[in-house]
Order: structure tokens, then C-alpha cells, then sequence
């Protein structure tokens, strides 16, 4: 099973970050072992000061599949799920500066928070779906999906020109503006539609 990340694939964060328009689009990965399942804790890590929540729609691929054409990557995926990608921003910004590969701030152990699946089905429009994030109880990220640059079957396509994609892989596919801080102590709730999907607990 593979995580692969889409970053920069919201205009109003790639401006809060003062980021480039990913073109093509940005890819990074996560481990195994960056998974939090069942909405248990996550532990801030004592090598970063910075952390920093960023809410996301994620993919789960439900068949095998290589070289997808964008018409049809919507028959390798018919479910949705809520994410957050943790990141160690601080060891983000070392890196860059750096000109080094950035994955221990993306990808350490815990970074990928993740809810259960609701089937598309469920939607009545599940080419814009509504996602949101509550950090102590106040909305600080919200967004569709038809605001990403890329869509979903288009990063489908685009990833499986380079990377097989196998059955039960995760795409994390971008955030919207309003990434921030985390700290100890801060409860987070990420929402699909009117659906709690995730609660968040930071230690």
C-alpha cells in the first residue's frame, strides 16, 4: 500500500504559501507507518517546533491500473475519505534551503492522520465535494473539491504514468487554504459534507 500526496493543487494556499502552481503536478509520499487510524492521538515530535495540519480529500484505489486515461480513472476509485497531512515545517523550510529532497517532513511517523471511507454514491454531487476542518471547535479550513486545480481523475491519470497504481493505494489530494500550527492540546474534527469523519487529538 502506497501514499502518494498531491501538493499545490489549491490556488488560494499556493498564494498563503507564496507557492508556484504545481505544473504538472506535485508529488510527494508517505510511508506505511504515517497512518493514525481510528482517531487515535497524535504525539508532537521532539524534533520539530513547527508542525502544521493541512485538510485533505483522500482516494482510496480499488483496482490496478497503469498508464489511466483520464477518461476512464473514474472506475479505479468509488470512495472518499478526510485527511490531514502533518507537516514538520520547520524541517520543510531546511531542506529547501537546503535544495534537499524535503520527505522526513512530510512522511515521519504519524504524518498522515485518516478516517474511514464514505462510498461516492452517497453524494448528490460527487464531483464537488464540500470538506472542512475545526480546530478547537472553530472552522480554519474549508473547501470543494471542484476548487482543485487538478481533479481527481486527472491526478489518477497523471500519477499512473510513472507509478503503478495497486488496489487499497491512498492519494492525498491537496488542501485548501488555512494550514496552520498544530499544538499540544488542540482537537481537531474534519467533516465531509455534514459528516464528522475525523477526530483528532493532539499529545
Amino acid at each position: 500500500m502506497k501514499i502518494i500526496c498531491i501538493g499545490r493543487n489549491y490556488t488560494e494556499h499556493n498564494e498563503e504559501m507564496k507557492n508556484p502552481e504545481g505544473k504538472p503536478p506535485v508529488i510527494f509520499l508517505k510511508p506505511e507507518t504515517a497512518l493514525v487510524l481510528n482517531n487515535r492521538p497524535f504525539y508532537y515530535p521532539d524534533f520539530s517546533n513547527e508542525v502544521h495540519y493541512e485538510a485533505e480529500l483522500v482516494v482510496r484505489i480499488n483496482r490496478n491500473g497503469k498508464t489511466i486515461r483520464e477518461q476512464f480513472a473514474k472506475n479505479y476509485y468509488n470512495e472518499i475519505g478526510f485527511g490531514i497531512d502533518l507537516t514538520a515545517r520547520d524541517i520543510q523550510r531546511k531542506c529547501k534551503a537546503e535544495g534537499l529532497p524535503w520527505a522526513i517532513a512530510k512522511g515521519f511517523d504519524g504524518s498522515a492522520p485518516l478516517s474511514r471511507f464514505l462510498p461516492l454514491s452517497d453524494f448528490i454531487n460527487p464531483a464537488n465535494i464540500e470538506f472542512s476542518l475545526l480546530k478547537n471547535g472553530n472552522t480554519v479550513q474549508h473547501g470543494f473539491s471542484a476548487e482543485m486545480i487538478f481533479s481527481i481523475d486527472r491526478i489518477i491519470s497523471y500519477i499512473s504514468t510513472y507509478i503503478t497504481l495497486k488496489m487499497g493505494d491512498l492519494i492525498f489530494t491537496g488542501t485548501p487554504s488555512g494550514v496552520g500550527p498544530v499544538a499540544i492540546g488542540d482537537f481537531y474534527e474534519g467533516y465531509i459534507e455534514n459528516k464528522k469523519m475525523l477526530s483528532l487529538q493532539i499529545k
